[in-house]
This record gives C-alpha cells, structure tokens and sequence, in this order.
C-alpha cells in the first residue's frame, strides 16, 4: 500500500514523464528516495535525445553507484512511471539499490500498444522486473496513476505513427 508521501513521489514521476514526451522523448520518469524520505536523484528518458540507453532507471542506479554506500542504496527506493525494462532492472539490482514502486507496469504497456495497433520496436523481450532481478521487493501498478501514465503513452503512440 502505497503512502501519502509515496504518492508525491509518484505524482512527481508522471511530472518528469510529461517533460520526458514534450522533449522528444518516451514518457518515462523515474525518482529516487533514500530511506529517510529525502529525494536525492531524479531523471526522465533521454532514450531519443541523448542515446537509446539513456532510460531514467539506469541514471539513477548509475548516480547511486557513484554516491551512497551499499547499505543506503540497499534501503533507497526507485520510484517510477512504468516497470523496469530488462536492462534497467538489471541495472538496480547490480547496484544494490532497495525497493521498486512502478505506477504501470510492462504488461499494462503492451496492451496498450495492441490496443493502439502500435508494434514493439524493441530489440529485447519484456521482462517483468521479478523476472530479471528476483530478489529486488517491487510493488505496482498503481491504480489510478496507470491511467494518467496510459494517456502519455497514448499520446507517445500517436506521435510516433
């Protein structure tokens, strides 16, 4: 059950995945709390502006590597607008980082594209996080954030056509 607090951090995540599409990019947006609530770190998807690499999950692991000790990654919480892909998921779980709250997750995203007639460009296969990274605690989706995250990919999808 997701807290009070969670939910600006959340709130905030669907923030940067609005900035992330008007810029160009896919509308991913990730946040990253240490364990007394304070954000240290935040990022949106760059995968079009700067590389296909640079997701918002990865920026935040690799900043987490670089910064906090193994035992404040290990209590650190990542929360994002949509579930870790593949190489995100392995990201966080080699650097150590703690919890995973995601408002939609990788399934939701694919009914969302057969839905809109959208084919997957990705050259990798979706993964849920437990699958790629099963001992990393992850909650989501989260209901009614879903929807404000399915519009922007919606509105992703049309432009992308």
């Amino acid at each position: 059950m997701t807290t009070d607090n969670e939910m600006i951090y959340l709130r905030r995540c669907v923030e940067l995945a609005t900035e992330a599409l008007e810029a160009g990019d896919e509308p991913f947006g990730s946040v990253l709390v240490d364990a007394d609530g304070q954000v240290l770190r935040e990022d949106r998807n760059r995968a079009n502006s700067v590389d296909a690499t640079y997701h918002p999950e990865i920026a935040v692991a690799k900043w987490a590597a670089e910064n906090m000790t193994a035992d404040a990654r290990a209590k650190a919480v990542v929360y994002t607008s949509g579930e870790h892909c593949a190489m995100c998921s392995a990201a966080h779980a080699w650097a150590g980082l703690g919890r995973i709250v995601y408002i939609s997750s990788s399934k939701q995203l694919g009914e969302w594209m057969d839905e809109m007639g959208v084919t997957s460009t990705s050259p990798i296969n979706s993964l849920s996080i437990r699958e790629v990274a099963p001992n990393v605690p992850v909650e989501g989706p989260i209901a009614g954030l879903d929807e404000e995250i399915r519009a922007l990919q919606q509105r992703s999808f049309q432009k992308n056509k």
